[in-house]
């Protein structure tokens, strides 16, 4: 089997055609999602970028490898210690390991491993490469590596291609003569004017505050990034230069589309559309970040194209990034490690059968420290460290009324809040009892002082006022 994996970084799937999305951002993926299974409520089990990834290429949660920030002792594979034999289990356990032992070439065109300094990503795979711009590549940069991969490899059998495209991530950097699409397109309809009022007095990471003064430095490089959001049109300058970098991206990957059906492989080439977390662009008065773990940030498209498999099924029901490495495992017959917390969804892809989770829960230590609890039609979030935005302790949404999270329900719905702590603490037992460690990685970066970007954040405000 060839399979293409095409990995898109900080993609929400409410801004893609296929998921409803009102502007025209992505004509090649939605042809794509016409031709498998496309999921719904599929989330990333722990936020953001290298836990996220880290996840998803071990089959295992954060709370397990030892991966849940970007910083300090939790942004590192546990170590194994005295049991570790000649080589480390992630040599036959990680996703890419799994399928090269079955018999699969493995590439990844990505700069993730060097951007996050997360070199057991590369576990597994045969080839890597790095255009060396880490994590600040366009994708006309990206484009014609994996085009020469493909022309040298595509007609083969047997392999897999990991191919990372990073222009939905801040910075959004689309070349400036691409021009503004969406220039003439209504913004999304529950970003109203009053909505834009009380974002306008929110202070915190990513804020409209905070986004206006990192116009003038961080982002001020960045032409698309320098113009400050001083009335409720200014949100196009995230809102629009966002859908930009989706458009520019699919364009991008319909020319790989392109390739494929010149070289007569596209029908027998499976192919997945997946990112590693979302994009706040509002939610909890937070933009242009995926800092929280919350819908905006931990849901994600999965768009699942399988030769043979089932076609044009809409699949509501909840997974974890992390299910893919054990569906890809039974898909090409590959033998699944034990340690695998993961659980294949095969049957959904090959005859479209529902095999969700009755409940998911999901992590964030980057920017704050999260666990939430995404079960029936609700979204619970408990913060330990609110990352200085402010966060009561616990956050309750209703996501089908109020899928942008503007009312927390909280205090008014204690019983849903007692049933997701129930739920978030049996997680917890069952994650704690089956590894060898005793340490929650949640509260290692707790202990060693909160999450990294709160404390760069904390950092940066002290030196620009003088501290």
């Amino acid at each position: 089997m060839k399979i293409l994996y095409l990995d898109l970084d900080s993609l929400r799937p409410d801004h893609l055609g296929c998921y409803g999305y009102h502007r025209k951002t992505s004509p090649n993926i939605d042809r794509l999602a016409a031709e498998g299974v496309l999921f719904t409520n599929y989330y990333c089990s722990d936020a953001p970028c290298l836990p996220s990834r880290s996840a998803m290429m071990s089959g295992r949660f954060g709370i397990h490898t030892g991966i849940a920030g970007h910083g300090g002792t939790a942004a590192d594979f546990r170590r194994e210690g005295p049991d570790r034999g000649f080589a480390d289990r992630l040599k036959s356990e990680s996703l890419p390991a799994v399928l090269r032992n079955a018999g699969y070439k493995t590439a990844s065109i990505s700069t993730f491993a060097d951007r996050h300094s997360a070199w057991t990503f590369n576990a597994g795979f045969h080839e890597i490469f790095n255009i060396g711009e880490n994590g600040g590549e366009s994708a006309h940069e990206v484009l014609p590596v994996a085009l020469k991969w493909l022309e040298e490899n595509g007609a083969a059998d047997n392999w897999f291609l990991h191919l990372n495209f990073w222009d939905p991530h801040t910075p959004y950097r689309v070349p400036e003569s691409y021009g503004n699409p969406f220039e003439q397109a209504p913004l999304p309809e529950w970003l109203t004017e009053d909505v834009f009022e009380s974002h306008l007095a929110k202070e915190g990471q990513h804020s409209i505050a905070d986004m206006n003064a990192l116009a003038k430095t961080h982002y001020s490089k960045w032409s698309r990034h320098k113009h400050a959001i001083e009335n409720y049109q200014g949100l196009r300058h995230i809102i629009d230069n966002y859908d930009c970098a989706v458009k520019y991206m699919d364009e991008h990957i319909g020319r790989v589309f392109s390739l494929l059906e010149r070289m007569g492989i596209m029908d027998d080439t499976a192919i997945l559309i997946s990112a590693d977390h979302g994009e706040n662009l509002g939610e909890l008065g937070i933009y242009s970040e995926h800092g929280t773990a919350d819908q905006a940030t931990c849901r994600i498209p999965m768009i699942f194209r399988w030769p043979d498999g089932a076609k044009g099924v809409r699949e509501e029901g909840l997974y974890y990034h992390l299910d893919l490495a054990p569906t890809l495992a039974d898909l090409v017959g590959a033998s699944k490690p034990a340690r695998w917390d993961g659980s294949s969804y095969a049957g959904c892809i090959q005859r479209g059968e529902s095999s969700g989770r009755p409940y998911l829960v999901l992590t964030q230590c980057a920017h704050v420290c999260q666990r939430s609890v995404r079960f029936g039609e609700w979204l619970y979030i408990r913060s330990y460290h609110d990352g200085y935005h402010g966060f009561p302790k616990e956050m309750l949404f209703h996501l089908q009324e109020d899928r942008h999270q503007q009312h927390n329900l909280a205090e008014h719905r204690r019983d849903l809040c007692r049933e997701a702590i129930y739920l978030l603490n049996e997680w917890h037992d069952e994650m704690m009892m089956t590894m060898e460690f005793d340490v929650d990685p949640l509260w290692t970066v707790m202990r060693e002082g909160g999450p990294l970007h709160a404390r760069e954040y904390m950092e940066w405000n002290h030196k620009k006022l003088g501290y």
